[in-house]
């Protein structure tokens, strides 16, 4: 069984490359750190925050974020995000993340994580993808 309690924080750090911006995702035009990177660092932290907490054979699954981008960072520049669990209720773990570059606040969001078997979890998926080659 898994020992995780409100409160356990981490945090994530990396300095904003051109394969993080926007235009490179596809997510705008523009040559900045993008939404979707920020969802990846903002998860990061989160995993990192419960590292250790869960029982052997168990992981996390990202389930929802509910995320602002609230300003935009140039490559080369730093970025960092803080995660805090604070909520646990059975298998869902709820997070509340801030992320900063060097300058200012450039995101917040509510994330939640499920736990998970993760053999289960993953021959669950492996038998979809046996299903779709049986279909062609």
């Amino acid at each position: 069984m898994s020992e995780l309690l409100p409160g356990l924080t981490a945090e994530l750090e990396l300095c904003v490359t051109e394969a993080d911006t926007a235009s490179r995702w596809g997510s705008g035009l523009v040559p900045v750190f993008s939404t979707p990177a920020l969802v990846g660092l903002m998860e990061g932290a989160a995993v990192r925050a419960i590292q250790g907490g869960l029982a052997p054979g168990q992981t996390t699954v990202g389930g929802h974020i509910d995320i602002h981008h609230l300003a935009a960072t140039p490559v080369g520049m730093g970025v960092h995000a803080r995660a805090k669990l604070t909520a646990v209720d059975g298998r869902k773990l709820t997070f509340r993340i801030e992320a900063w570059d060097e300058v200012e606040p450039i995101g917040e969001a509510v994330h939640e994580r499920f736990i998970i078997d993760e053999a289960r979890f993953v021959a669950k998926a492996q038998a979809k993808g046996e299903k779709r080659a049986a279909k062609t």
